[in-house]
């Protein structure tokens, strides 16, 4: 059975209070839930993970090449200051999807650049929920 390795970054916990006009009014729950009915669909093992602190996240990927055959990832906050979680999947080499809740070409100017995206497969959002749904299904195909 594959395996994929979900990783919500900072402040996801937060989902569905924080910014609803940003992020809408999903919860952090609500969207693992969808995950794995569709991980149960194509019979794929999830490991979801939210962390509001880079080193955890660093390490969790830095330990996943060797159990896990992809990664979706919305790294929040860190996408555009993580030097090191960009490395952490660099060096992995695990098939990596990164999603985001919003457009964040279409944000704040700080907001719109991604350190991750050069190290991923590809990025779906601006979707909201369906940002995971997308991301989720294009590395179950990949894989």
């Amino acid at each position: 059975m594959n395996k994929i390795l979900v990783i919500h970054g900072p402040n996801l916990d937060l989902l569905g209070q924080r910014e609803p006009a940003v992020y809408g009014r999903v919860t952090l729950k609500e969207i693992n839930d969808e995950l794995g009915k569709i991980a149960k669909k194509n019979k794929v093992s999830l490991k979801i993970v939210q962390s509001n602190h880079e080193g955890e996240i660093v390490d969790l990927i830095g330990k996943s090449k060797k159990k896990f055959n992809g990664l979706l990832i919305n790294p929040a906050a860190y996408t555009h200051t993580s030097v090191a979680i960009r490395d952490a999947i660099s060096a992995s080499g695990l098939l990596t999807v990164e999603v985001h809740l919003s457009n964040i070409y279409s944000r704040e100017d700080f907001r719109q650049k991604s350190l991750i995206s050069g190290v991923v497969k590809g990025t779906v959002l601006g979707f909201g929920l369906k940002s995971y749904i997308l991301g989720l299904r294009a590395l179950i195909d990949l894989i």
